[in-house]
């Protein structure tokens, strides 16, 4: 009779720890699927800003057409001007649409002695000449061999423009492409810059802490400079014949 309650008492656990596993097991399942499906909509909250197949989006501030000096190559687009600035002639790409809140991917590539930046909150009006009157930029440069790198950390790549040093050089070399990350958030006033993996600039966006910044650098007398919260996106054309090159453009609204 004993052996009878013992068999009874181990078939018992038996059944009561497969059903531990069974319940296990659906439970890492679940979360499986769950991780799946909030990678998914992470993807999909992406939104392509350029493909490398054409420039639909884009255009040149103010309001022109997109010129042949943009050239698409390689699923890049890289500014090649074909003739000599006389008429100091800008080609700065700027999207069709504007933004408030988000994070933007690009790849960047400079050849030698190259110049530009990507800048945001950009307003398109005829008393602004450059998008730089109104947007904050987030410098793109040959660190090497363009003499604004000699102006201090705060002019050279990563850097918020004139205002923020980035923290640490990982720049890559000439003719590579580098990863930027750009978060310019108003809700949580931060700014953030990543550069091919590294955090190398955190700045606020807004308020009292943007204001001193900017009262401290060479935009303190310019009266639209960083006040649009929402505006267009641009990648500068800083007036040299030299190439540059984007690719990879896409932005996640927050």
């Amino acid at each position: 009779m004993k052996k009878y309650y013992v068999l009874i008492a181990l078939a018992c656990i038996v059944l009561v720890n497969c059903k531990e596993k069974e319940n296990k097991e659906e439970v890492l399942a679940t979360e499986e699927m769950s991780m799946e499906n909030t990678s998914d909509m992470n993807e999909n909250d992406w939104i392509v800003l350029f493909d490398g197949t054409s420039f639909d989006g884009w255009h040149v501030y103010p309001g022109k057409e997109v010129p042949d000096a943009w050239e698409l190559e390689d699923g890049a687009m890289i500014l090649r001007p074909k003739e000599a600035r006389t008429d100091g002639n800008r080609f700065n790409m700027v999207t069709d649409k504007e933004y408030t809140d988000f994070v933007l991917y690009l790849e960047w590539m400079v050849t030698e002695g190259a110049n530009s930046g990507i800048m945001w909150g950009v307003v398109e009006d005829p008393k602004y000449d450059e998008p730089y009157y109104t947007g904050p930029e987030i410098q793109v440069l040959d660190n090497i061999n363009h003499p604004d790198a000699k102006n201090g950390t705060t002019h050279q790549a990563g850097a918020l423009y004139d205002m923020v040093a980035p923290s640490a050089d990982v720049v890559k070399p000439i003719g590579e492409w580098n990863v930027y990350e750009i978060t310019i958030n108003h809700k949580t006033n931060e700014g953030i810059v990543v550069l091919n993996g590294t955090k190398i600039v955190e700045f606020p966006v807004t308020g009292e802490g943007w204001d001193t910044m900017v009262a401290s650098s060479k935009f303190a007398d310019w009266e639209a400079f960083g006040k649009y919260q929402t505006g267009k996106i641009a990648l500068q054309d800083h007036g040299e014949n030299i190439s540059i090159g984007y690719r990879n453009i896409k932005i996640k609204e927050l």
